[in-house]
């Protein structure tokens, strides 16, 4: 179908087909905008031709260590401007990068590198020991190269082989390795292990070069937009972002910490246009100190996602100089494949009801083929009557190839056709999707997923837990924190500080929980816990 009657000749060939990537924008930008500057952090600012230049290297240096195509190379990394350059410098060399959490425990990190096959490992100076420690337990540890970050302050230790040191070695005339097929893998990145360990979520060329190209598109972005990193690379590799902003000749202005401060001077004195945030973000930006609000004269575009975002926080933001678009997206579909697209239907709206209609989760972006609500056990769609709830689904380009490793949970996650995204929502008749739950009670702190069963598990080895439900309690600043809903066992006690501390001991912070209640937990008539009910009954504790 769609085949002429007759194309003799007319076949694919070294001038008319080339294999989409991400790393074009970077080669493009480097010829095309090479004085303009690309990365900034702190006092230190790079062209694109001094930006080009280190990928060139650090590509060099990985294949000099040994780093052959497929090879993993992980980061533990926070947003700085090295991180930026391995999401070029690893594909460039052929390796697949994998951006590592960098809040996670010692044991989950170890997991994640034997799992990858981590053959070189980048990590911050400050992270020295987390990385040791996650290596010690692999038969065949990674590489590890310190990057010392100069610019916040911290040296090398001089305990193992530096960034700078490796990026040296490299050759400034190392010629890129360019995928042959857009299907090549170009990132591996982690679930938050929602249900037990994490799963490896592998991405490829082409999903990331489209996701690249359609997010501007529904950001309204023009050329020369200047990026603040706020969404951390080790989460959906930025939701695509350091490889969409060569494509504009942007700047990529660089936060280590996310502070109302440092958020404001990159405004301010930065000129930052658009940034991608959790809505704990928006709440940071809402309630900074007066000392810490700078001055600017421009309006700032907003992509928030995470948790929905209270209609409140974003008709606070608002008057203060942001224009705030809500996405939604998983690991899965590249970050967001989904936009709260504003159009002049929605331009008489005011107050709560504007505020409203911005938390919608919104319709599919421009680069997937299909987003809707379904009944997945029919995989027909629900009505349109912004009541009728079924799950999310996804379909199209922007959908990863699969799980790394594990065929069933692949099968299992695109069975019918469409990726089951576990995110339980309604549509409303002109198609916007909203969502109302979560299916598999994942709690979205700080834009953090943490996994209830997770928290369940470290809590039920306490010798004074009975039985215990972890759900998401309605936060300001975090959106939601683990609530642990927790029945003792007869005769025995605890409280609440102490079941905090010993979760503190075996969790990640963002995953410890905030609160813990202590009472007969409800059941259903088999014996499973109504979650349900207890989050009704936390809501407000």
């Amino acid at each position: 179908m769609g085949w002429l009657e007759n194309e003799t000749g007319l076949e694919k060939c070294a001038a008319n087909y080339v294999a989409l990537t991400p790393l074009s924008h970077l080669r493009r930008a480097v010829d095309v905008f090479g004085d303009r500057e690309a990365l900034i952090y702190g006092n230190t600012r790079r062209t694109y031709s001094e930006y080009g230049m280190r990928v060139t290297k650090l590509a060099s240096a990985l294949a000099k260590a040994g780093i052959r195509p497929g090879n993993v190379v992980s980061t533990l990394l926070p947003n700085i401007s090295a991180h930026a350059e391995a999401h070029f410098g690893v594909p460039a060399c052929g390796a697949v990068l994998n951006a590592i959490n960098m809040r996670l425990d010692v044991d989950t990190v170890s997991y994640i590198l034997g799992h990858a096959g981590t053959k070189v490992l980048l990590v911050d100076g400050t992270l020295l020991t987390l990385a040791r420690d996650a290596c010690a337990a692999l038969d065949n540890p990674p590489l590890i190269v310190e990057v010392a970050d100069r610019e916040a302050g911290f040296a090398p230790s001089g305990e193992t082989l530096e960034y700078e040191d490796f990026l040296a070695s490299g050759d400034p005339d190392y010629e890129w390795i360019m995928p042959q097929d857009e299907w090549e893998s170009l990132a591996l990145n982690y679930t938050s292990g929602t249900t037990g360990r994490p799963k490896g979520v592998v991405y490829h060329h082409r999903g990331a070069y489209l996701s690249t190209l359609s997010q501007p598109i529904s950001w309204r972005m023009t050329l020369y937009p200047r990026y603040l990193t706020i969404v951390p690379m080790f989460h959906c590799n930025a939701w695509c972002h350091p490889w969409m902003i060569p494509a504009l000749g942007g700047a990529m202005i660089c936060l280590r910490d996310v502070t109302a401060r440092g958020v404001y001077h990159a405004i301010s004195a930065e000129g930052a246009t658009h940034f991608g945030g959790a809505p704990i973000v928006l709440q940071t930006i809402i309630n900074a100190a007066e000392e810490d609000r700078l001055p600017f004269d421009h309006i700032v575009e907003v992509f928030t996602a995470g948790a929905p975002p209270p209609a409140a926080t974003l008709a606070a933001i608002e008057p203060l100089g942001f224009n705030v678009t809500q996405v939604y997206g998983l690991t899965e579909t590249y970050g967001p494949d989904t936009e709260c697209m504003w159009h002049e239907g929605f331009d008489r709206l005011e107050g709560e009801e504007r505020a409203e209609i911005k938390a919608r989760t919104g319709i599919a972006m421009p680069f997937m083929e299909g987003l809707t609500v379904m009944n997945p056990e029919t995989m027909q769609e629900v009505a349109r009557d912004g009541a009728s709830l079924g799950e999310i689904m996804h379909k199209g380009n922007g959908v990863m190839k699969g799980y790394y490793k594990n065929p069933e949970a692949t099968a299992e996650a695109f069975r019918g056709g469409w990726f089951h995204s576990g995110d339980i929502a309604f549509q409303h008749p002109d198609g916007y999707i909203k969502i109302a739950d979560r299916a598999k009670d994942i709690i979205i702190s700080g834009g953090e997923n943490v996994s209830s069963v997770e928290v369940e598990g470290v809590l039920m080895k306490h010798p004074s837990v009975g039985l215990v439900a972890v759900v998401a309690k309605p936060d300001e600043k975090w959106g939601e924190v683990p609530c642990a809903c927790v029945e003792l066992k007869g005769g025995a006690t605890a409280s609440e500080a102490e079941l905090i501390a010993f979760c503190r001991e075996r969790l990640a912070g963002f995953k410890t929980p905030k609160k813990v209640v202590f009472l007969e937990l409800p059941k259903t008539s088999t014996g499973k816990i109504r979650k349900f009910d207890l989050r009704a009954q936390v809501r407000d504790l």
